[in-house]
């Protein structure tokens, strides 16, 4: 097998953060659910920008912010996204770019226009994020770079984006293309509500062998396989997936690999100020170190060491450099 040009592609939702502090009240008013994600509608996030105090717009998606975080350390990246022709198109494009990461997706005419989330973060630090998906949504199978995925060592997928036909068929077609050509495959739940509705075609994958590395924070395990304890969850699902990454938020996380087992703590923090794309750099750090051939629990640590920076401030795209911090920890 060739030396891929990628340490990882990913596939995701093309989306700007609009985030904006509020109080609980405003939550409250809102009718939101605190601390989820929900999918709106264009008037819904007209309506929500409205209610808005002042706000600042970042480029997001998770697996965008993933591969973010994974270029911060180091990796060569590559991102399959759907944009439109418009400003937030234009946003995207350039800060995705910017951080070194290959991204070629043709932008999309016409409507919708491109996806943003809406997120109001309250003074505990949660944030609760609305979702207009926007052009995102339709990512056609047609747009896939097939020779990229061919040369990429990880194939990222964003469990968010399983929910509209056109790019859950990217989706399926590049999974094809990327265990033919011999890569790993590894893929993000990304939420609970997202497998209540897709759970039986995320079990499918998982029992087919098709997913190298599944990555589920507690809840989303105790969604997949309808066990409340974690260790039942666990041994759920532990065969039918070759590595498995449970994180539990500020009690660290799980992750069971071949046969081993290894374990971490969270990485303490002064204030959690926006728990926004935690999760996301998790991946980045945990991915950072398996491309690299290091440990189970150097992987989950690098991951600790990233989800604990990106908390730490507003948005889900790093603000300090997450190779000096890894190397503070790790050596």
């Amino acid at each position: 097998m060739t030396q891929p040009r990628y340490d990882v592609i990913a596939i995701g939702n093309a989306i700007v953060d609009v985030m904006a502090p509020c109080d609980e009240a405003l939550i409250d008013e809102l009718q939101l659910a605190k601390g989820g994600m929900s999918l709106i509608d264009a008037d819904g996030a007209r309506d929500l920008y409205a209610a808005m105090g002042p706000a600042k717009e970042i480029s997001g998606g998770s697996a965008a912010n993933t591969l973010a975080g994974l270029a911060s350390l180091g990796a060569q990246c590559a991102f399959i996204g759907q944009v439109a022709k418009d400003q937030l198109g234009d946003v995207f494009s350039h800060d995705i770019r910017a951080a070194g990461i290959d991204f070629d997706t043709p932008a999309r005419e016409g409507e919708p226009p491109t996806a943003r989330c809406l997120i109001f973060v309250t003074p505990d630090g949660e944030r609760t994020m609305n979702t207009f998906l926007g052009a995102s949504q339709f990512l056609p199978p047609a747009a896939l770079s097939e020779d990229a995925i061919r040369d990429a060592a990880v194939l990222y997928l964003e469990g968010y984006l399983w929910d509209p036909e056109e790019p859950r068929s990217a989706m399926r077609r590049a999974i094809e293309v990327a265990r033919s050509a011999g890569r790993k495959v590894a893929f993000t739940a990304s939420e609970s509500f997202v497998i209540d509705r897709h759970g039986d075609d995320f079990r499918s994958l998982i029992e087919e062998g098709l997913i190298d590395i599944l990555f589920v924070n507690h809840l989303e395990l105790a969604t997949l396989t309808g066990e409340s304890d974690l260790e039942a969850g666990i041994d759920a699902i532990k065969d039918n997936v070759p590595t498995l990454v449970v994180t539990r938020s500020a009690e660290g996380a799980v992750a069971l690999s071949g046969g081993e087992r290894a374990e971490v703590a969270a990485e303490p923090i002064d204030k959690v100020i926006d728990t926004t794309g935690a999760g996301d750099l998790f991946a980045s750090g945990y991915l950072s170190g398996h491309v690299k051939g290091e440990s189970l629990s150097d992987c989950l640590t690098r991951g600790a060491i990233c989800a604990a920076e990106i908390i730490s401030h507003y948005g889900a795209r790093p603000e300090a450099d997450l190779k000096e911090l890894v190397a503070k920890r790790l050596g």
